[in-house]
């Protein structure tokens, strides 16, 4: 495919016109100004985009290397359109889109505790399969190639994840209270098999990740094994970290003081690859100990705001250098999985809070959405738009009057652009949304099974 004369997102977050964008074998092939169908404006130099792209193994099969023709095929003409980074969500529970509208409200212990918990409990793992298959078409819909998950039934997450063609990062978030070790658990076997049947499945496109619900549904001991699990099979962590101030002081109460943050770092656990969701209440020392420790931060700001539990201190933590990525949570504390609109309210609600309208700026709530969303999941060659990176890749309609005029088109990306505006999505090169259409899902028929498997949970409670 052969993105042609199109407005791109380049790695520094400005939006550079005029480009040529070629993807081959699921990689970014060729970037540049010049037509690459021009005789010698492709691979004419040996060190220049093919021998780019072969290092990466890219456009490698025998072909005249001057033709472009013979790596790329459709053409997709760009004026009016740009070209970015697809998005990656950093903390999700998909199969609660079948939760969708349902716990309204309500302050979270209630929320969670007669809402949440009762219909979580009728769950079935096809509820789960359905619920991921819909939610992995609601994000590919608005440009998300990628997700970190954290629910039941896992196993059944990853075979909806895998037929949609999309990326994801899973782990199971049991309950795991009392002293007996990770090892005798029915959950060391059940995660296992999930390596062993699901760690880099798709060429790499699923990943396993331990995942540690919170500090109050754990104990140190199950979450000292846990870690140590984790290091042993190279696998990163997800966690719920500091999202209420009662969680926070319910800590401190139970571990002399300490607050969950200062909890984690006792145990060891931000020794390894560690992507914490929430995050809102941070004092000084813990922000100063995610920033060195390398914590990648999933804020979830629709979420927060919508429970009424706060706003993490964004501003502040990538003041102190920390690593801050984008999250929708689930659908019963955001309703969509539109991580524009998460993007739009990273860029926007810091001004406000902290009266700074330079709080957080356009360029850092892009970097949060792609490239440093896609580093907390481990993909290393993803997140960028440029030479041989993985063609995870979203393509928006800006001639909409919305985005006219374009004074600055990475400020109207991020102030006035939306998930609507995606018109294509590419996931390792491959498309899973275009113009209203999902070529590896049967939209209408996941609706449906969701729809109704909501309804008979409903009549069971």
């Amino acid at each position: 495919m052969l993105f042609a004369d199109v407005s791109v997102l380049d790695e520094n977050f400005d939006v550079v016109p005029h480009q040529w964008v070629g993807v081959c074998d699921g990689r970014v092939a060729y970037v540049g100004a010049a037509d690459p169908r021009v005789s010698g404006s492709y691979a004419a130099d040996p060190r220049g985009a093919t021998a780019s792209a072969a290092s990466q193994g890219v456009g490698t099969q025998a072909a005249d290397p001057h033709d472009a023709s013979a790596y790329f095929g459709e053409v997709i003409e760009g004026a009016g359109r740009l070209l970015m980074p697809a998005l990656y969500n950093c903390h999700a529970h998909s199969p609660m889109v079948l939760l969708r509208g349902y716990a309204e409200n309500l302050p979270l212990q209630r929320w969670l505790n007669e809402k949440c918990f009762p219909f979580e409990a009728k769950m079935t793992a096809d509820d789960c399969y359905w619920g991921t298959l819909l939610a992995c078409a609601e994000m590919a819909r608005f440009g998300v190639v990628s997700f970190s998950d954290m629910y039941y039934n896992a196993e059944r997450s990853a075979q909806a994840v895998m037929e949609s063609g999309m990326k994801a990062s899973l782990g199971s978030a049991p309950v795991l209270l009392g002293d007996t070790p990770f090892a005798e658990r029915v959950e060391y076997a059940q995660t296992e098999e999930m390596i062993r049947q699901w760690h880099g499945a798709g060429d790499g496109r699923i990943h396993v990740d331990c995942a540690l619900h919170s500090e109050y549904l754990t104990t140190e001991p199950v979450v000292r094994d846990v870690t140590a699990f984790a290091k042993e099979r190279g696998l990163r962590l997800h966690i719920h970290l500091s999202e209420t101030a009662k969680e926070v002081a319910e800590c401190r109460e139970r571990h002399g003081g300490l607050s969950p943050v200062a909890y984690f770092e006792s145990t060891g656990l931000f020794e390894e690859p560690v992507t914490a969701a929430h995050c809102v209440w941070l004092d000084e020392a813990d922000m100063d100990i995610l920033a060195y420790r390398g914590v990648f931060v999933a804020n979830n700001p629709a979420s927060n705001m919508k429970l009424g539990s706060g706003f993490a201190p964004i501003p502040r933590l990538l003041e102190k250098g920390a690593k801050v990525c984008l999250g929708s949570d689930g659908m019963a504390s955001n309703n969509n999985h539109n991580l524009f609109h998460d993007m739009y309210l990273q860029a926007m609600i810091y001004k406000g809070a902290t009266l700074d309208p330079t709080a957080v700026t356009p360029q850092q709530a892009l970097q949060a959405a792609t490239r440093t969303g896609a580093l907390s999941q481990g993909r290393e060659d993803c997140g960028l738009v440029k030479e041989g990176m993985r063609a995870d890749l979203c393509l928006l309609d800006v001639a909409g009057p919305s985005w006219c005029p374009a004074t600055d088109m990475t400020y109207n990306l991020v102030y006035a652009g939306s998930g609507s505006d995606v018109v294509m999505t590419l996931c390792d090169g491959q498309v899973v949304y275009r113009d209203g259409a999902f070529p590896t899902i049967d939209l209408e028929r996941a609706k449906a099974e969701c729809a109704a498997r909501t309804q008979r949970i409903l009549g069971e409670l």
